[in-house]
């Protein structure tokens, strides 16, 4: 044990060694994003395989970070994605085309596209370390003293990887994932001093569970619901909501401790789950295995999901990039869809604010790159908003690959005074983004039908004027019905108008699939989106 103790310890010390080689070759965040490099883009999802699988199509998922293929358009950056199945030629294509001032083929000659050609319910960096020879081609393709990693969340295999190559991660140290899971979040909030719902620590049973459950009603006798959920859970997908008031008779101070533990605990089975599949006989012992918490479900009649996205950069130095207005859906609203940038404007410097406050704590931490604050904000009147944090995703989320396609297609600026971005002509940005655009009757379309649709119709995103479509998870479409867009505009109500335009002209183009597909109504978008309120 000692021997295993110290052999993690020199493997933590040469991965900080490695990571800190990013200090001395980008010493500012402009020659980090400008600079002459080689760029691994590793979009792995090293996460709990079985937590994963409850999102519909997240085999697919690998494409959300070829957002990264716009970096391109530095004519000195070269960039090798990797992937666990080959990618649709015309995916890559459309990508490339869309590089403002780019040949095409100069583009195509600086990326690499490789894969691993394994379908497995594995994490993709795990694909790769047990390929040797791939590993060895990978690291032959890298100028190492211009290389950096990036992926889509740091674990154990990212950080084995980054080893191996003797390429620095550009994400947080595999040590840190901690503050990324539900519990981490809490504790972070808590050193951070901002606001976040009552709550428990991690806990590992279902006896535990109630008797944490017990201990917050009891703090709260008024709380109505609880919120339960698995501390590695994804997207929502591993929440359910417990409802006290069918044993409202058990209140505080009302019966025993005992009584209310016992009636908690019958109630489990009835919880409402928000993932499609789940159940209580799966999701107890899914506690056992990832543990998880239990937090008072926050009540109000207008609600919204506000979130704050930042990075540290290699120096320690914190920057906020976004905030969104998320667009949930689900049984109880807790599923992510989808987010309009920028957040309403009575919160989005409050939310910059509270970010700033993480990112921080965070770098103390040890932390490196992105984070994402995920907030409930509960409107009090006379335009003021209560916000309470509700977690932190120490990794590119939902959020990401939207601002980072507008950022790399206009080369514009985040404005910390306002809250706006500004293209490099000076005009405020908006756009409606989501992954979870689905309907059954879009099954069978291939990423070409898709290429024709958009040529047809004019939804491509157009450079001149910077307005248009942005399409991703092309590769969902044919199996899952499943499409990402990204509509970007000059004004909200314009980036809106796109999103419904792209909304009928794939509906009318599909009408003649006379397909069942009444299922959306769980997640659909446009209607979600309707019933903002702005």
């Amino acid at each position: 044990m000692v021997t295993l103790n110290a052999s993690e310890s020199d493997q933590a010390d040469r991965f900080r060694d490695l990571q800190l080689t990013l200090r001395d070759r980008w010493k500012t965040i402009e020659l980090f994003d400008n600079s002459d490099a080689d760029i691994l883009v590793v979009p792995s999802l090293s996460i709990d395989q079985r937590e994963l699988r409850k999102i519909e199509g997240c085999e697919h998922y690998e494409e959300r970070l070829l957002f990264s293929l716009i970096r391109l358009q530095n004519p000195r950056t070269r960039l090798i994605y990797v992937t666990s199945m080959p990618l649709h030629p015309s995916v890559i294509d459309y990508y490339l085309q869309l590089l403002p001032g780019i040949p095409f083929s100069h583009a195509r000659n600086r990326l690499l596209l490789l894969s691993t050609y394994d379908s497995s319910l594995k994490p993709l960096s795990q694909k790769i370390l047990e390929r040797p020879r791939l590993l060895e081609r990978i690291r032959q393709a890298l100028r190492l003293d211009k290389s950096f990693m990036t992926c889509y969340n740091s674990s154990t295999y990212e950080g084995e990887l980054s080893l191996k190559l003797g390429v620095p991660l550009y994400a947080a140290a595999p040590s840190l994932e901690i503050w990324g899971s539900k519990s981490g979040s809490r504790q972070i909030f808590a050193e951070s001093g901002i606001p976040f719902p009552d709550g428990c620590e991690r806990v590992w049973n279902t006896t535990d569970l109630a008797e944490e459950a017990a201990n917050l009603w009891e703090r709260q006798p008024t709380l109505k619901r609880i919120v339960v959920k698995l501390n590695e859970g994804i997207s929502g997908e591993g929440n359910a909501l417990l409802d006290l008031r069918p044993i409202a008779n058990l209140a505080p101070p009302d019966s025993s401790h005992a009584e209310r533990v016992a009636a908690i605990s019958d109630r489990f089975s009835t919880m409402s789950f928000q993932a499609k599949k789940e159940n209580w006989d799966n999701f107890s012992g899914r506690i056992t295995e990832l543990g998880g918490i239990v937090e008072a479900f926050v009540e109000g009649e207008i609600k919204r999901s506000p979130s704050v996205q930042g990075r540290i950069t290699p120096n320690g130095e914190v920057e906020i990039l976004s905030t969104h207005d998320q667009i949930l859906g689900g049984p109880d609203g807790q599923i992510y869809l989808g987010c309009q940038f920028p957040a309403d404007e009575v919160y989005r410097l409050q939310l910059q604010q509270l970010g700033i406050k993480v990112g921080k704590k965070l770098a103390e931490k040890g932390a490196l790159e992105r984070f994402g604050v995920d907030f409930i904000a509960v409107d009090k009147g006379n335009n003021e908003w209560d916000l309470e944090a509700i977690e932190i995703n120490l990794r590119k989320g939902g959020t990401t690959h939207p601002f980072m396609t507008l950022k790399l297609l206009t080369n514009g600026r985040y404005d910390l005074s306002t809250g706006l971005f500004y293209s490099q002509q000076g005009r405020p940005k908006y756009y409606m983004a989501t992954d979870n655009l689905q309907k059954d009757r879009y099954r069978g379309l291939l990423p070409n039908d898709l290429m024709d649709i958009i040529a047809h119709h004019r939804l491509h995103f157009d450079s001149g004027t910077e307005i248009g479509t942005v399409f991703h998870l092309m590769g969902c479409l044919s199996q899952f019905g499943k499409l990402g867009l990204t509509c970007i505009g000059d004004s909200r109500q314009q980036a809106e108008e796109i999103y419904n335009k792209v909304i009928k002209v794939l509906d009318e183009e599909t009408k003649s699939n006379k397909t069942d597909f009444s299922s959306f109504s769980d997640y659909d978008f446009a209607t979600t989106w309707d019933g903002y309120s702005s």
